[in-house]
């Protein structure tokens, strides 16, 4: 039997009312599935932050480990929970984005976490800077499995060009990061315009498949403020499953009508990557948002690297 709570939010009055409306409405959506050991951090990762203007739904897809019983104790912080089958994990984030109404969505995997400050920068971010359609960071942070972060790695940028060439995927001696799924926010109008749902035919790789028809789109802006990690444990499918999602990600790659270079272009680019300055003159170009310290505003440039 399905378990499912809808939550009504209190009337927000005074300076909260206002900060709410200064605002933009963050959705977001926690898919899960006998995750308990650690879906209380992953919940507290997003309520804990109170942003005045959050909308936060939990889809369970029946778990049996007391993952119920912990989201039941924060019940009455979420927009909408429940607990049924579905079809796995992509199913799930779909039925959570189909109740959502936030203008910045995203999703956060139950064994992830957000970093206590990530609503606030991306709703100011979203807020100033009209033209900026899906948001990512460039810092690549992983937690143990105890919840430290014990890495942290400083991406060069992302553009559309170096996306459908493969960059973003497992090429050795080419790729340099993937987009980090958890640490990735977009407007509503992006999620319509590139058909408001995720590809349920893929089980591994339906968020390399999203980030393509985004960038059919849209650019992807960056930002070096620390957003979201990833949790490094041995039960993932990341971590069990690594080639599987590296062959549906190349197939989704091929499928858009890109392709990963041959040996001697990847040779070609790392030696240009080898020579100062090679990037501001033959590098790609890049989007990325800063924040300026003297005006204390949001800013966004073009960069190039390679």
């Amino acid at each position: 039997m399905a378990l499912q709570r809808q939550s009504s939010e209190p009337a927000e009055s005074g300076h909260g009312a206002q900060a709410a409306a200064a605002r933009p409405r963050i959705s977001v959506v926690t898919p899960s599935y006998n995750q308990a050991p650690f879906l209380k951090a992953a919940l507290r990762s997003v309520l804990d932050q109170n942003y005045p203007n959050l909308e936060y739904i939990v889809m369970d897809g029946g778990s049996t480990d007391g993952s119920v019983e912990i989201i039941r104790k924060h019940a009455d912080r979420l927009s909408f929970w429940a607990s049924e089958p579905d079809a796995g994990q992509y199913d799930a984030i779909n039925k959570g984005f189909a109740r959502a109404t936030g203008e910045i969505m995203a999703w956060i995997n139950s064994d992830d976490m957000y970093f206590p400050w990530a609503f606030s920068v991306v709703g100011e971010i979203f807020a100033a800077r009209p033209e900026i359609h899906w948001l990512t960071s460039s810092a690549l942070v992983r937690w143990d499995e105890e919840g430290r972060a014990i890495a942290c790695a400083r991406g060069e940028g992302y553009s559309r060009d170096a996306f459908f060439l493969g960059r973003n995927l497992a090429a050795p001696g080419f790729a340099t990061r993937f987009v980090m799924q958890e640490a990735t926010f977009w407007r509503r109008s992006l999620w319509e315009a590139a058909g408001a749902r995720l590809d349920t035919s893929f089980s591994l790789a339906a968020d390399f498949d999203l980030w393509a028809r985004f960038w059919r789109h849209a650019p992807l802006y960056c930002t070096s403020a620390l957003l979201a990690g990833f949790r490094q444990h041995r039960g993932q499918k990341t971590a069990v499953a690594r080639e599987r999602y590296d062959e549906e990600a190349l197939g989704i790659l091929k499928r858009h009508g890109g392709r990963i270079p041959g040996k001697p272009a990847i040779a070609l680019r790392r030696w240009l990557r080898s020579l100062p300055g090679a990037g501001r003159l033959l590098g790609w170009l890049g989007q990325w948002v800063e924040f300026d310290r003297e005006t204390g505003q949001w800013t966004a440039k073009t960069v190039r690297f390679l």
